[in-house]
């Protein structure tokens, strides 16, 4: 029997995400993710795609039946646990435009990066991002999960004393730039949001 995945109503990137946690589950089968936008529809088939799986999408009654089959010999996304990635957060928004938005997709990013099979080795708040780490912040629980699974969290003490926050840190420690830029520096690859 075909397995069924419910995503209707559910905001990128969770579709995603449910559909790679069932298919990370077996070695092989077949189920169809139900979404309700064309966005997740195109989210869900670049992401079988990129597994090498088979994928199919059909459109019925406003709603999109994207149907994704593991093969046993379907390719599997590279792994670069060897690797050391760090990335660099300089502000509690993702992006430039609206800041209503943008504090929904670090927020979204941040969870999405917990359910990545390739996770950085550090994340570094810098400026306004140390305030993602301190109390009020809406991103505190996916950055313990993300610190529990092996992440080091850094908070730059100068940003966190310039905001008045070094006292209420919540997740992480407290870094200088000097460590920072050595973070930087050694690490394969930074990227920075």
């Amino acid at each position: 029997m075909e397995h069924i995945i419910d995503c209707k109503g559910l905001q990128c990137p969770q579709p995603v995400i449910n559909t790679k946690k069932y298919f990370d589950s077996i070695k092989e089968g077949t189920a169809t993710v139900i979404v309700d936008n064309d966005v997740s529809k195109s989210n869900l088939l670049k992401f079988a795609k990129s597994n090498g799986f088979v994928s199919e999408a059909k459109q019925k009654d406003n709603l999109y039946y994207i149907t994704i089959t593991k093969n046993a010999d379907s390719c599997q996304p590279m792994n670069f646990d060897d690797r050391k990635l760090t990335i660099v957060i300089s502000n509690d928004k993702l992006g430039l435009g609206d800041d209503k938005l943008g504090a929904i997709l670090i927020k979204s990013y941040l969870y999405a990066l917990t359910e990545s099979n390739n996770l950085p080795t550090d994340l570094i708040f810098l400026n306004g991002g140390v305030k993602l780490t301190t109390e009020g912040s809406d991103s505190i629980d996916n950055l313990k999960v993300l610190e529990e699974k092996g992440v080091h969290i850094y908070s730059c003490g100068t940003c966190l004393d310039f905001y008045g926050l070094k006292e209420k840190l919540v997740v992480g420690e407290i870094t200088n730039m000097y460590s920072i830029v050595e973070k930087m520096n050694s690490s394969d690859n930074t990227i920075k949001l």
